[in-house]
């Protein structure tokens, strides 16, 4: 070692060993901190630490192809002069920090969702504005900046008094030699992006230990390379013809016929026989991240949390056994606007050509109601407003609630507070217009740094999640009560549901249990308390919601009346940008890349998971679904044609 370091690429060396140090610092602290859910037997520890020194090799490749262009290219005469040694050290100070920087920021992403960097990390680097503010209200920055500025200064102080990087500075080289070298190190990214399959850091049933393997640069290369995935390039598929004759079978209902016989279209008339249609009001309310374990039905642990939902639940439609189908808000949105499983890769929300689909809102919009989408925060982040804007919605965001009506906001947006009055103030004007309304109003209180307005609940803002669970709970109470005396109540459902889940970190690929969120949909003139124990997803919403309001239309959705699902109907989508889960009866079947394909038995009540042999129909299935879905959206079948 000693003899690279007297040659020019000498810094190079050293630099990839600070990257190894860190990065085996930073693995050994996840592991850490993740110990009951990692395996820890020493085949398991090997491994992870064995695949996550070849990922950071790999992702070191590319860290370092500035800093080999230019030792190629720099003359002697100025790679020994005075001013490029402070150059160097500086350039060096600089790599040092960001390393360090990373290092401390990947423990702060795995702490909020178990994972290394992901899609999630390739959004926020797009939303600066929110991120960043978030990042500052939830952290003590100028603390873990000092810290980690007087680590860097140590780095530097250790290789200056051990003179590791001097001797290289002096070094001589000949530029043919500095070409060979050059090029031999530069082989190195490119070969690793030819040939190295970040699959092979995914190798066991145990997801920490695949997340430990893994690198976190590297992870967020790959995020931003495969922001979309292509079903048929990456995915087990089936033959789309065969795909279509079964889905056909499997989505036709009682009350619903074909329009016409064309496989790939699955446009069909539903009828419901329960008299005349209603035109109820909806005010729809999605939840940001709340976890069916936070309420008293689901034997919640974390205390009295919600006593407000918990009371509701008692006098509502509670459907007990429903999945989010992902981990992102744009996921839950997506599946309950167009009723359909989620795409590996990107929302729809955030493609191209989401405008003018077949949705609930359009169905809502064809008969005359006045439609809103009303979020706290600013609606340009996950393209929420381009998308509900060309499917039918008037937008109201952060941007259109004048600031006398805000009492308190934070990074994500206003309180939950300040955006249910908005939601009861806009559908008093609906109401005072004559007209019929959809508000869909979407949450941000629960979210990290978990601030919100102080003196409502016992918990001080900016405590922990428990804290935002409450009083979002809160909130919501204080939504019903303030409801309740409008005259345009006893005439309106209310539809509580969590966009997704408070996390998704597990041991298994697709933790089934924390994907569970509740459904509730409230009001006593019109509907009877009931707690219905039927298998189901957010795809199942919108015609759960139509069934209720006992509308014949038109529907290209994938899912199903709930209240109607017969036993052999039941199933849940659940998915994260790569792995597309399939729930049915008491087995989880998780569709892959590279045309994987595993599956597993469960037990729902106490979160037991099991690996077994996949069964060919189950497989079949799932296949079928998610390869007809991709399919009608790859070739634009889900669009609106009135």
């Amino acid at each position: 070692m000693k003899k690279v370091l007297n040659t020019r690429f000498g810094g190079v060396l050293l630099l990839y060993i600070v990257f190894i140090v860190i990065s085996f610092i930073s693995r050994s602290i996840l592991c850490g901190v993740s110990a009951s859910e990692v395996n820890t037997s020493l085949v398991g520890l090997l491994r992870f630490y064995l695949i996550g020194l070849f990922f950071d090799t790999v992702a070191f490749s590319y860290f370092m192809i500035p800093f080999v262009i230019f030792l190629m290219f720099v003359t002697d005469k100025f790679f020994n002069s005075r001013f490029h040694k402070w150059f160097a050290y500086s350039a060096y100070f600089i790599a040092f920090y960001i390393l360090l920087f990373n290092g401390v920021s990947e423990y702060f992403f795995w702490d909020e969702f178990g994972v290394r960097y992901n899609f999630i990390a390739v959004d926020y680097l797009v939303y600066t504005t929110e991120v960043l503010t978030n990042i500052w209200e939830s952290y003590p920055i100028p603390l873990l900046v000092s810290v980690i500025l007087i680590s860097d200064l140590a780095i530097i102080y250790l290789i200056l008094k051990k003179k590791w990087l001097s001797v290289s500075l002096e070094s001589k080289s000949k530029p043919a030699n500095r070409m060979v070298y050059g090029v031999g190190l530069l082989m190195l990214p490119v070969l690793s992006f030819l040939f190295v399959n970040f699959s092979w850091a995914e190798k066991t049933s145990n997801r920490y230990n695949n997340e430990l393997s893994k690198n976190g640069i590297y992870s967020l290369f790959a995020a931003f390379l495969n922001n979309e995935l292509d079903y048929e390039t990456f995915y087990a598929t089936r033959d789309n013809s065969t795909n279509f004759q079964n889905l056909r079978k499997e989505i036709k209902t009682e009350n619903s016929e074909f329009i016409n016989s064309e496989l790939t279209d699955i446009t069909r008339k539903v009828k419901n026989d329960g008299g005349e249609e209603k035109r109820y009001n909806v005010l729809f309310v999605t939840v940001e991240s709340l976890s069916g374990e936070f309420l008293e039905y689901m034997g919640s642990k974390k205390g009295k949390l919600t006593p407000s939902l918990d009371t509701l639940v008692n006098q509502s439609l509670l459907f007990t056994n429903f999945y989010a189908v992902g981990t992102r808000t744009i996921w839950g949105l997506e599946a309950v606007a167009l009723s359909a499983p989620p795409k590996p890769g990107q929302s729809v929300i955030k493609r191209a050509h989401s405008e003018n689909m077949f949705s609930m809102g359009q169905l809502f919009r064809e008969r005359g109601y006045d439609l809103k989408f009303i979020y706290g925060g600013y609606g340009y982040f996950d393209n929420m407003n381009y998308f509900f804007e060309n499917n039918g919605y008037n937008i109201i965001d952060h941007g259109q609630i004048p600031d006398n009506e805000v009492t308190f906001s934070n990074a994500w947006g206003i309180c939950d507070q300040d955006l249910f009055t908005k939601v009861i103030k806009e559908a008093d004007l609906s109401y005072a217009a004559g007209k019929p309304f959809l508000n869909l109003a979407m949450t941000t209180s629960n979210h990290r740094p978990f601030t919100y307005p102080e003196g409502f609940i016992d918990i001080p803002s900016g405590t922990n999640r428990e804290g935002a669970v409450k009083y979002c709970d809160y909130a919501i109470g204080e939504l019903i009560r303030k409801a309740s005396v409008k005259p345009w109540f006893k005439n309106t459902l209310i539809v509580i549901m969590a966009d997704h889940c408070a996390g998704s970190a597990g041991q298994a690929e697709l933790p089934f249990m924390e994907y569970q969120i509740p459904l509730i949909v409230y009001n006593p003139n019109l509907i009877q308390p009931q707690r219905i124990d039927k298998l189901s997803s957010q795809i199942d919403v919108a015609p759960t919601l139509f069934g209720l309001l006992n509308w014949n239309y038109e529907s290209k959705f994938f899912g199903k009346d709930i209240l109607k699902m017969s036993k052999v109907d039941e199933r849940a989508f659940i998915a994260n940008y790569q792995k597309l889960g399939f729930i049915k009866n008491d087995g989880l079947t998780i569709l892959s890349p590279q045309q994987k394909v595993t599956s597993y038995k469960i037990d729902r009540f106490t979160g037991k998971i099991d690996k077994q042999q996949p069964g060919e129909n189950v497989v079949n299935e799932a296949i079928m679904y998610y390869q007809s879905a991709n399919y009608i959206q790859k070739n634009r079948l889900n669009k609106w044609n009135k």
